[in-house]
């Protein structure tokens, strides 16, 4: 049976020893409240009253334990009218389906809507720690995959919101900037762990951050990443509207955000099979990325070899011009550094697509072998849809051998070659 957030408490606390005034005092430390005592401790215990999303969060630190854990434990003790008004969404292996009044509910989650405090000092040397912090995530999330980042990335999100209500002038500022950073790249993990629907509530929280920095590059970079999800989705011209608006005070731009900004709109135009357009937009991006010295605003075009080409490579396979994209891919994968597996796997998987296209069947399921072992260990769920479409271009030869051997590698991921 399953524990009760009081039962987890309970355990916890034993564990180490602890006196419930001692998880208190832990509490007040690492959340600067002078509010909390053994009492409370207690009614958390005995499940008389349930921790909020950001008290969960702040335990969750003081135990070393996953947040998720007890956000778990949280919704099993909870009535279902209280999980509405208050749970965080529970992630499992399947995609979410969530309704508006959940979204509402997990958007006041996680913006700290639930907890409200006077301002106080915030150290302004926070601001470097989370950089740091994210700077670290963004490179074992190459080689690690969302799973092992989830709980981790969306405490600190959680954490920096409740900040920055707390903070004054150019620190709640900046703090913001960083926030930004955090939500969008919590919505990324959620899109890559194949939860599309609780990715959009992170998506709102950045653009709320965005704003309240006053940076206009906050903004666009928030844009983008919302039109990234809307590529996810297929909708091209929702992917240009937005990266049109990041881009209207393009002179002002950083290079960074600029070649951010036009290449995702290059994949918005490969939506709509214009290829005159994508080729226009990434040779502008090719152009500018010269000039891009320092990843700010962690966009990855430093930090992925040969960044513009992927995308034109991407969006080529997009627009069918199998020939044109096999060739740049067989340009980008093999130089790729060994801790970008998981970006490779995704893009093998897209030459497998090119492969069978190209009539090279067996190609196709070496380059689908490889993903397929990646996505296993990683739980990229990007890469698994990809090797759902290296299955469908597969078709013509599923009756023979080699289409048995596609069906074998892809059968460990729950994926393989489609019938009738």
């Amino acid at each position: 049976m399953a524990e009760t957030l009081g039962d987890v408490l309970v355990r916890l606390r034993r564990k180490r020893g602890w006196t419930q005034q001692q998880v208190a005092d832990a509490y007040c430390n690492a959340t600067g409240s002078v509010t909390k005592d053994a009492r409370e401790v207690g009614r958390w215990e005995r499940g008389t009253r349930i921790p909020v999303p950001f008290a969960r969060c702040h335990l969750a630190a003081v135990f070393g334990v996953p947040v998720g854990l007890l956000d778990r434990a949280a919704a099993h003790s909870r009535s279902a009218r209280d999980q509405a008004q208050e749970a965080l969404p529970q992630r499992d292996s399947d995609a979410l389906t969530l309704n508006p009044a959940d979204m509402g509910a997990i958007h006041t989650a996680l913006t700290g809507g639930l907890v409200r405090k006077p301002p106080r000092h915030v150290d302004p040397a926070l601001i470097p720690y989370f950089q740091a912090q994210l700077l670290g995530h963004y490179e074992a999330d190459m080689m690690l995959g969302p799973l092992s980042l989830l709980d981790t990335v969306e405490a600190q999100c959680r954490l920096i919101g409740n900040l920055i209500d707390q903070a004054d002038g150019s620190t709640r500022r900046l703090l913001a900037e960083v926030g930004v950073s955090y939500a969008t790249f919590a919505a990324w993990l959620h899109l890559d762990a194949g939860h599309p629907a609780t990715a959009l509530p992170w998506h709102d929280v950045a653009q709320e951050m965005a704003h309240r920095s006053h940076n206009h590059e906050a903004v666009a970079c928030a844009l983008v990443d919302r039109a990234m999800a809307r590529t996810d989705q297929g909708s091209g011209a929702a992917v240009i509207d937005l990266c049109d608006a990041a881009l209207m005070d393009d002179a002002h731009l950083s290079a960074e955000v600029l070649v951010f900004a036009l290449q995702q709109k290059a994949h918005g135009a490969s939506l709509i099979g214009s290829r005159k357009e994508v080729d226009e937009l990434l040779d502008r991006a090719s152009r500018a990325i010269g000039q891009v010295d320092a990843e700010i605003w962690g966009t990855a075009c430093l930090r992925t070899p040969n960044y513009v080409e992927v995308q034109r490579a991407t969006c080529y396979g997009r627009l069918g011009l199998a020939a044109e994209a096999n060739e740049l891919w067989e340009q980008i994968i093999p130089i790729a550094p060994s801790k970008s597996r998981r970006d490779t796997a995704v893009w093998s998987a897209r030459q497998a697509v090119a492969s069978a296209a190209l009539r090279d069947p067996e190609r196709a399921v070496d380059l689908a072998r490889h993903a397929a072992k990646v996505a296993l260990e990683t739980g990229s769920a990007r890469t698994v849809r990809e090797l759902s479409s290296v299955a469908t271009a597969m078709r013509p030869w599923q009756a023979e051998r080699i289409g048995q051997d596609l069906a074998e590698v892809l059968a460990p991921i729950g994926r393989g070659a489609p019938h009738g």
